[in-house]
């Protein structure tokens, strides 16, 4: 089937998305193979930091080659009058679901997932890098249930402070927040965060002001001074979430780093002994 058109050798077959100055395609290049390549195009000079932002996500993940992370394979500069006028960077197609559009068959399935994100964050950790923007739209799950973590726009080195506030609302960490040092322990907080909404659809109490009821805006109040966010735990929203699940969720959202899990690799380990519990139990009740 032809492209609808090119951009540069490569033929676009679709648009899959767009970001605050972005644009992602589905294109094939000349040995037909899928990519994608998202486009960022300069307008004026308040689009240089997204011109920046793009060449900083290739960056980082042209650095990792594992099945939870999306692959970057290049960063393609177009110049008008010597100056750059779009980014384009080629990345790994990736086919599937946001974990905001997906809807977990069970816990187990859950837990197995949000381990794949904790092993793909681990090896970035590894790294010496921070991903600092996990939440449910940059966790897309592929037909055959493999995790692939997206968008590495925000990501910096482990103990970067940030010069202004970066993250999303509704996941933040407090420290993000702050401008205080970026850790894996933010990004534990991200996760943590993430997994409470999937498991309750409701979200954590942050840092970033927001309308909110009476009960959510004291969770923000108690989290500004040093307290972790005044909230149900999942197993109080609905008793069905196993005990293990939610204590490992309301420890991952500490207001301070140094309380929440030490690693993704603890994160993942207290996952699959959730598993291996929940399995236990099916069995016992078979």
């Amino acid at each position: 089937m032809p492209g609808l058109h090119q951009i540069l050798e490569y033929d676009v077959l679709d648009t899959l998305g767009y970001g605050a100055r972005s644009t992602i395609f589905a294109v094939k290049d000349q040995d037909r193979k899928l990519y994608a390549l998202k486009r960022v195009i300069r307008e004026s000079a308040k689009d240089e930091r997204f011109l920046d932002q793009a060449i900083h996500e290739h960056e980082v993940a042209s650095r990792f080659s594992h099945p939870h992370l999306r692959r970057s394979f290049k960063v393609i500069r177009q110049r008008k009058l010597l100056r750059t006028s779009e980014i384009l960077v080629l990345m790994e197609m990736v086919d599937g679901h946001t974990f905001e559009q997906y809807q977990p068959v069970n816990y187990i399935d859950l837990c197995e997932l949000c381990g794949q994100v904790a092993q793909g964050l681990d090896v970035m950790h590894q790294a010496g890098y921070i991903h600092a923007d996990i939440k449910p739209n940059n966790i897309i799950v592929t037909p055959s249930r493999q995790i692939k973590i997206i968008d590495f726009g925000q990501s910096c080195l482990d103990g970067t402070i940030k010069e202004r506030i970066q993250g999303t609302p509704d996941y933040i960490a407090p420290e993000q927040v702050k401008r205080r040092k970026i850790t894996p322990s933010t990004d534990v907080f991200n996760l943590g965060a993430t997994m409470y909404w999937m498991l309750t659809r409701q979200h954590v109490p942050t840092l970033i002001p927001k309308p909110v009821d009476k009960i959510k805006r004291k969770g923000e109040q108690r989290a500004r001074r040093g307290r972790d966010p005044d909230c149900k735990t999942p197993s109080e929203i609905n008793p069905d979430i196993p005990s293990a699940l939610s204590v490992l969720i309301m420890d991952c959202i500490r207001t301070l780093p140094k309380n929440r899990p030490a690693s993704m690799a603890k994160v993942d380990e207290r996952l699959q002994l959730a598993i291996a519990q929940m399995q236990r139990r099916n069995q016992q009740s078979a």
